[in-house]
């Protein structure tokens, strides 16, 4: 985030998405959707590499979940 955005507060930004004409807020929360669709979906996939690593070097347990519970009281 470049010093611009930071110096806005978040009751400043509010505000000025208000001011604008209802198709442009529209618009806006529909572009910030997509984007957070998009970051999660990338988190996700670097979850899904980091798992599949740790399984590749044997960092995973598999088990029922019986196993998982003995595993937990001891």
């Amino acid at each position: 985030m470049d010093g611009a955005a930071q110096s806005i507060s978040f009751q400043d930004l509010i505000d000025a998405v208000e001011s604008l004409p209802l198709d442009d807020q529209s618009m806006l929360v529909e572009l910030i959707n997509k984007r957070i669709i998009e970051k999660r979906r990338g988190e996700l996939v670097s979850e899904v590499e980091e798992a599949r690593e740790a399984f590749r070097k044997g960092e995973v347990k598999r088990g029922t979940v019986e196993d998982l519970m003995n595993y937990l009281k001891d």
